[in-house]
């Protein structure tokens, strides 16, 4: 059995698994669309968490980055911002993510590794 190359992957599965149960565990059913979007965010965070895990690639790395990025923003966008603890949840969340995607492109050589060529 091959190793995992990076252990941020699984910890991007479950922020994404997170986003799919918090819904229920945090009460936030209303709005519907804080509800849809956690579903829908956290379905594709686990969905290129996984492949990342079975196939390493940068492009899975700046796709979840991409989706960190999204989520944060997703409130005002999706217009449930009035909704405090979905905004909660939308900004750390996406914030995580984004800060493990980013740890992986940084220190990964293969992914360019620009973290290891700054600091030596």
């Amino acid at each position: 059995m091959r190793q995992m190359k990076h252990w941020q992957d699984p910890v991007n599965a479950l922020l994404g698994a997170w986003l799919i149960v918090s819904p229920w565990i945090l009460g936030l059913q209303e709005p519907r669309v804080a509800m849809a979007t956690f579903l829908t965010f956290g379905l594709l965070l686990v969905a290129v968490s996984v492949g990342a895990i079975l196939l390493p690639r940068a492009w899975e790395e700046w796709f979840g980055a991409a989706l960190g990025v999204a989520l944060m923003v997703s409130p005002w966008v999706l217009g449930f911002a009035g909704t405090t603890l979905a905004v909660q949840v939308a900004l750390f969340t996406g914030l995580a993510a984004v800060v493990l995607t980013l740890w992986v492109l940084a220190t990964d050589k293969e992914f360019g590794g620009w973290w290891d060529r700054l600091v030596h």
